[in-house]
């Protein structure tokens, strides 16, 4: 039987294959079960602030929380709808429609797997952290914004996806203020971190909830419960449905589903990295981005909503006892039986009650210590920074990803060429003895940094200063650990304007994958000698 390799190989095989007895399956149930509690008023918490039903929520927590944990390179990752998709979501279906929603997911889910098996999950790490933090921090604000009006009980009518336009509505209806509903969120928030402080392992978000609904119900509050706004939710599985995938509706939302993606690869990376750092072990990046897009293709089919490893009920997980996969397959287990058995008491959960757990979701996505630490970096860090904040708070996610990213590259190539030079005369030469025997008419320089396309004209300008006319011209590349198609053409460059002055050029001390790389355009260097070191080429040129 062909085997996988272990690159791809799901961490649930893994530990099968190592033994799997009662002692971990006991550990893996508590562990679920834990996880479910705090999952599943999180899952409704969040499909609400997105634009969906309650159910998709829970949906999505089953069926992709089920295989990410199945399929995925992590041992104890747990997976399922997070804030980082809130914005996306609920801008996707404002202009799609939930259709569009389903399009966009289970496109992005092929994408993630072609992005597992193309290695990208390496590259994700280079996303520098003013980025993350930006945008993140920018998605806090605005789930924080979309829930004033549940938890001031705001009578606002249809209030704008826009951050301003939002805002604007609220102030319009800040007469509609409900004490009721106020009063309702406050002690559903002042709960929720009374029990942390109190005991952080005490399922804090279930017992508000449940709080408050009993509160709401005996005390006859005229206070907006789920079941009032979703009349008609259903409480159990969906049959699976392949959602219509035309051409126009492909090109409209394929941006949207690059930046899902995006998301659920950064988000389910980071969150890996937090599970390996608390459990000791590795995760294998390419086969969770393929775990990832499985599962966000198969959340798609049975109408739920992009998911991803979350950070918070993974270390939950892991604090609970979770020793392999198996504890997040059963987290998903037990939010179906609870979706089954109990799902019609949803309806009793009040609106404040899930706005004020999204509040406290919002404060902990915002990172304000890294964010004020970043503040005090310098001038380029700050501009990244608070440009991914702004464009995320008030543009647009897809367009805050795409200038962070591209800003962070330029101001990184900058640096770059800032640390490339090149040493002329006696920088060149470190040892006296060979500087003081320099014949006659050869001049020796050495490159330092990578020769690539930001430092090109750095290079020209500084190798275009050679003097006079000399019989030879010494490159050394030893301090050179990359070289671009942009570097191979100012050596080209120098090598044919040294020749014209009737010079030789001698490259010395090149690193091997330097040479691999001009020995592939090998013709372009007709004239140009190569030789092991500095000494060899002043033998040379005596």
């Amino acid at each position: 039987m062909m085997r996988l390799p272990l690159a791809f190989t799901p961490k649930l095989v893994t530990v099968l294959r190592e033994g799997y007895g009662p002692a971990r399956l006991r550990a893996d149930l508590v562990a679920g079960l834990t996880v479910a509690i705090v999952a599943l008023p999180l899952s409704m918490a969040l499909a609400i602030a997105s634009g969906a039903s309650p159910d998709r929520g829970l949906v999505t927590a089953i069926i992709a929380g089920f295989l990410i944990s199945a399929l995925g390179g992590s041992r104890v990752q747990v997976g399922g709808p997070t804030g980082a998709f809130v914005v996306v979501i609920a801008g996707v279906i404002a202009r799609h429609g939930y259709d569009g929603l389903l399009a966009a997911t289970l496109m992005a889910g092929v994408i993630l797997i072609v992005a597992g098996y193309a290695g990208v999950g390496r590259l994700m790490r280079y996303v520098p952290m003013p980025v993350v933090t930006g945008f993140t921090a920018g998605i806090a604000v605005i789930i924080a914004s979309g829930e004033v009006g549940d938890f001031l009980g705001l009578h606002a009518g249809r209030v704008p996806a826009e951050f301003i336009g939002k805002w604007a509505a609220y102030a319009g209806a800040v007469g509609t203020i409900s004490p009721a509903t106020v009063g309702v969120g406050l002690g559903t928030l002042a709960l929720i971190l009374g029990l942390r402080r109190i005991n952080p392992r005490l399922p804090g978000y279930l017992i508000a909830i449940v709080a408050a609904g009993l509160g709401v119900a005996l005390l006859h509050l005229p206070v907006e419960t789920v079941g009032q706004r979703f009349p008609a939710m259903p409480t159990g599985l969906p049959l699976p449905h392949v959602p219509h995938l035309g051409l126009g509706i492909v090109r409209d939302v394929l941006p949207s589903a690059f930046t899902i993606a995006f998301l659920a690869g950064i988000e389910a990376l980071l969150s890996a990295v937090v599970a390996d750092g608390m459990t000791g072990f590795r995760h294998r990046s390419g086969q969770e981005l393929v775990g990832q897009g499985v599962a966000n293709m198969a959340s798609a089919l049975f109408g739920g909503l992009p998911a991803t490893g979350a950070i918070a009920r993974t270390a939950t997980n892991i604090r609970a006892g979770a020793q392999t996969p198996v504890a997040g397959m059963a987290h998903a287990g037990f939010l179906l039986v609870i979706l089954l058995v109990a799902g019609k008491l949803v309806a009793y959960v009040p609106m404040p009650a899930l706005a004020a757990i999204l509040l406290i979701v919002a404060w902990g996505m915002s990172e304000i210590e890294r964010f004020r630490a970043l503040l005090r970096m310098d001038a380029g860090e700050r501009a990244l920074l608070l440009l991914t904040f702004a464009l995320t708070v008030f543009v647009d996610l897809t367009v805050a990803i795409g200038v962070g990213v591209t800003l962070a590259s330029l101001l990184f190539m900058a640096r770059m060429s800032e640390a490339t030079g090149v040493l002329e005369d006696d920088d060149s030469v470190e040892d006296p003895d060979q500087r003081a025997a320099l014949p006659p008419g050869v001049e020796v320089f050495r490159i330092a940094g990578p020769m690539f396309f930001g430092a090109a004209s750095e290079m020209v300008e500084a190798l275009g200063r050679i003097g006079g006319n000399p019989r030879a011209v010494i490159l050394r590349l030893d301090r050179v650990p990359y070289i671009d198609s942009s570097g191979v053409h100012v050596l080209e460059t120098v090598v044919r304007r040294a020749r014209e002055r009737g010079a030789r050029v001698i490259l010395c001390d090149m690193p091997r994958p330097v040479w691999a790389t001009l020995a592939r355009t090998r013709p372009r260097f007709a004239g140009a000698e190569r030789v092991a070191s500095l000494a060899a080429a002043l033998r040379r040129v005596a």
